[in-house]
């Protein structure tokens, strides 16, 4: 199975917000010394816990600081572009990097009302998703209306980050989707998958269906050390449902000494009860668990944690598992 990791460039309190952005190029080239297939990169707007809201732009200061690894976004939100502009920026990105770039895309509006209003989505506007995918990648392939720039030696392999209608899609289109959060721990997952593999119809893009499973997955010496390290993220989600703001991570000694709600610990407690964390030994047996239950062709790690250190031995962990 391959191996990627989605990295979202988490900012941390009390640091600088452009680590997070340093601190993805640094995880890459980490990552590629370990041997992972891919590195993508998120697009999150004007959201205090995350830097990065240009994939391309840091796709391409990774690009210079790696030489083999694939890289790519997880995933451009294609109703915040045009797809002519979304082909022009990964066909330079890939004029570039030849052969090693992916171009990952969802149909997020936005985190809160707010930041849907700045990138001008009208909640009852038009879904245009399919349609606007089919004209990437067209756009892609060379065979659209109008000619992007530069143009590409070889495809720019194209995937949906879907669930639901998403992965009808995907299936519709023939292309490879990338599916994660709680569904995947739920026989829902399974029957979506399930359903996307039945109805998929090969295109030039992609001859078989292909299903990347993305979820947070810790590793560390024991399980108790795992659970603290997952701690932060799953901290991080329970305030952004209570406040509506996503923040930054903070450290296990702040958190615990901040008081918590019952409605707050019990999202936590759920949150790492389900996370896939702990030792080498518990993480092979739930990923194996997982992968047996979706088929999954390739998994894409997208742990976060505060303490960098610690999420680059976690991801070397991780690659000895899989590897």
């Amino acid at each position: 199975m391959r191996l990627s990791l989605l990295d979202r460039s988490r900012t941390r309190a009390g640091h600088p917000e452009r680590e997070g952005l340093t601190g993805s190029v640094e995880r890459a080239v980490n990552a590629e010394r370990l041997g992972y297939d891919r590195f993508w990169v998120a697009e999150h707007h004007a959201v205090p816990g995350i830097a990065s809201g240009s994939p391309a732009v840091l796709l391409a200061a990774i690009g210079a600081h790696t030489e083999s690894i694939r890289i790519g976004s997880g995933g451009v939100m294609l109703p915040n572009h045009q797809p002519l502009v979304v082909a022009e920026q990964f066909l330079m990105l890939d004029a570039l990097f030849p052969g090693r770039v992916d171009l990952g895309v969802g149909r997020s509006l936005g985190f809160t009302a707010a930041v849907r209003r700045a990138l001008r989505h009208e909640l009852d506007a038009a879904d245009t998703f399919e349609d606007d995918l089919d004209e990437l990648r067209h756009l892609l392939t060379g065979e659209a209306d109008v000619t992007a720039h530069p143009v590409a030696a070889a495809d720019v392999p194209l995937f949906v980050l879907a669930t639901g209608r998403g992965m009808e899609i995907a299936a519709r289109l023939g292309l490879p989707v990338v599916i994660g959060g709680p569904i995947l721990t739920k026989d829902a997952g399974r029957e979506v998958i399930e359903a996307y593999r039945r109805s998929f119809r090969p295109s030039k893009q992609a001859a078989d269906p292909h299903v990347t499973i993305s979820l947070d997955v810790t590793v560390a010496d024991d399980d108790a050390t795992a659970r603290e390290l997952a701690l932060p993220e799953a901290w991080a989600m329970a305030r952004s449902r209570q406040t509506g703001e996503f923040p930054p991570l903070e450290p296990v000694d702040a958190i615990r000494a901040q008081p918590w709600t019952s409605q707050v610990r019990q999202r936590v407690e759920s949150a790492l009860d389900t996370a896939v964390a702990g030792s080498p030994t518990t993480v092979r047996r739930q990923l194996d668990e997982l992968v047996a239950r979706t088929g999954a062709d390739e998994l894409m790690a997208s742990t976060s944690t505060y303490d960098r250190e610690a999420l680059l031995a976690s991801d070397a962990a991780l690659r000895d598992l899989v590897g």
